[in-house]
C-alpha cells in the first residue's frame, strides 16, 4: 500500500501524492531507511503518529470567524437562565486557538465557569501538547481588536503569550479521531459541537461518516458550528441551518440522523462535489434545484446547449478525478472546453484537479476563470476564499465570502 494510501486510511485525510512522499522521505531521513518499500512495511503505530505529525494541517488563530463564538454564547447564556449547563465540544481543535477563543467569549459575557464546560480533541498529539501549553506567538493574533490578549494573557518572551490559568483549566485537551470516537459511550453528550474545516479534506464517504459520528454526539436540540464551505454536507446529511448571521451554526432535523459509523477510511481518491458549499459567513442550506438562478452580474454570451457527448466529457472528468488520474481528467476538461469555451463547470474541475496536484497558482487560475464567467458560482467561491485565507490574505477572503453571502441571500429572497 502506498504512503498516500495508508495515510488516508488512518487519518481520513485526503493527501495528495506529493504531500505524502515528502513527509515519508522526511522521516526514513530521520529514521536513517534508504528504502521506501522497506519504511512502509517497518511502519510502527507510533512512527505513523510522527509521519501524520507532517501531513496535518494545524492552521488556526485565535477569534477566528468571531460569529460563531458570539451565537454559542447566546445559546449559553439562555440556557444557564434556566439552570441548564452546555457541554461543548471542539474538534478538530489545532493547537487550541478555537476552545480558547471560546473561553474567552463565554468570560466576556459574565457567564460562569459552572455553566459550561469544553472538551478539544485534535488528531495530532503534537497540536494536543501545543494546546495544553498555552503558548502562543504573533500568528495568532490575527483578530481585528486584540484586546482580549492583554485581558487573558501574559507576556512570557519576545513574541509569546499564555494564556491564563483559569481559562486553560476550563479546557480539558486530548488526542483523538473523529472517525473513531466512541459515541456509543457519548451519545448526544454534546449541547454545542465546533467541527470547522475538517470536511474539506475528506472524500464523500469520509464525510458521511463524521457527520453522522457528529450526529450520534450532539444533543437532539444542540448546535454545530461548521466551516462556510462544509454546510451543504452536513445539509445533506440530517442537518439544517440556524439563523445566526455569519456563524454557519446548524441543527439536527427531526428526522432521525443516519446512524454512527466508526471506519477506517478507504485509500480513494477526494471526489469532486457537484453542490456548491456554503457561500459566506451566514447560516445557509444548499440551493434547491427547483431555485431560480441568480441574475449575473453582466451579459454574457451562452452557448448552444452541448450534445450529450460532449456533456459526458465533464461526467467522465468527474470519474477519472474521483479515481486519482488527474491527468486524463484534466484532459478531458479541456477537450469540453475546445468545444464550449465558455463552460464554467470545467474550469471549476480543473482548479480543483490542480489543488489535487498541488498546483495553487494554477487552481487560482482556474477557479478565477470560472467565477468570470458564473459570478455566482458558490463552490469557486468558497475554494478562493479558502486559499486566500491559507495564504494569509484575510481581506481577500473576506471579500470573497461576503460576496458569496449576498449570491445566497438573493437565492433566499427569491424561493
Amino acid at each position: 500500500m502506498t504512503a498516500q494510501a495508508l495515510l488516508r486510511r488512518a487519518t481520513g485525510l485526503s493527501v495528495s501524492k506529493s504531500v505524502a512522499e515528502r513527509a515519508v522521505n522526511q522521516r526514513m531521513e530521520q529514521t536513517g531507511f534508504s528504502d521506501n518499500e522497506a519504511y512502509l512495511q517497518a511502519l510502527t503505530p507510533a512512527e505513523m503518529t510522527q509521519l501524520i505529525e507532517l501531513v496535518v494541517v494545524p492552521e488556526s488563530w485565535l477569534f477566528r470567524d468571531p460569529q460563531a463564538f458570539y451565537a454559542t454564547v447566546e445559546l449559553v447564556q439562555e440556557r444557564w437562565a434556566r439552570g441548564r449547563a452546555t457541554r461543548i465540544l471542539s474538534i478538530p481543535c489545532a493547537g487550541g486557538e478555537e476552545p480558547y477563543s471560546m473561553a474567552m467569549a463565554l468570560r466576556d459575557g459574565g457567564v460562569p465557569k459552572q455553566a459550561f464546560s469544553i472538551d478539544a480533541y485534535d488528531l495530532s498529539p503534537g497540536c494536543i501538547e501545543r494546546a495544553q501549553a498555552g503558548v502562543y506567538g504573533r500568528n495568532a493574533f490575527r483578530a481585528q481588536d486584540v484586546a482580549f490578549r492583554e485581558r487573558y494573557f501574559t507576556h512570557v518572551a519576545d513574541d509569546a503569550y499564555r494564556i491564563i490559568d483559569s481559562l486553560r483549566d476550563q479546557v480539558t485537551f486530548r488526542q483523538g479521531n473523529l472517525l473513531q470516537f466512541d459515541t456509543a459511550s457519548c451519545s448526544k453528550h454534546y449541547d454545542v459541537i465546533f467541527c470547522r474545516n475538517l470536511l474539506i479534506y475528506f472524500d464523500k464517504p469520509t464525510t458521511r461518516a463524521a457527520i453522522a459520528n457528529l450526529s450520534a454526539l450532539l444533543a437532539d436540540d444542540g448546535m454545530l458550528l461548521a466551516g462556510y464551505a462544509e454546510v451543504p454536507s452536513f445539509c445533506q446529511n440530517g442537518f439544517a441551518p440556524l439563523q445566526f448571521r455569519q456563524a454557519f451554526a446548524l441543527k439536527k432535523e427531526t428526522a432521525a440522523p443516519a446512524s454512527p459509523v466508526q471506519v477506517a477510511p478507504l485509500p480513494v481518491a477526494r471526489p469532486l462535489r457537484s453542490v456548491p458549499p456554503a457561500p459566506g459567513r451566514a447560516a445557509i442550506a444548499p440551493p434547491s434545484s427547483a431555485a431560480p438562478a441568480v441574475p449575473r452580474t453582466r451579459p454574457v454570451s451562452v452557448p448552444s446547449p452541448a450534445p450529450a457527448a460532449q456533456a459526458d466529457l465533464l461526467a467522465e472528468a468527474r470519474l477519472l478525478a474521483d479515481r486519482g488520474q488527474l491527468r486524463e481528467a484534466g484532459d478531458k476538461c479541456h477537450a469540453h472546453l475546445a468545444k464550449v469555451p465558455e463552460a464554467a463547470e470545467a474550469y471549476f474541475m480543473l482548479g480543483i484537479i490542480n489543488e489535487l496536484a498541488g498546483k495553487m497558482d494554477l487552481a487560482d487560475d482556474y477557479w478565477r476563470r470560472c467565477i468570470y464567467l458564473q459570478p455566482d458560482h458558490y463552490e469557486a467561491l468558497c475554494h478562493l476564499a479558502l486559499l486566500a485565507e491559507r495564504n494569509g490574505n484575510h481581506t481577500a477572503a473576506a471579500t470573497l465570502k461576503a460576496r458569496a453571502a449576498r449570491i445566497y441571500e438573493r437565492r433566499q429572497a427569491s424561493n
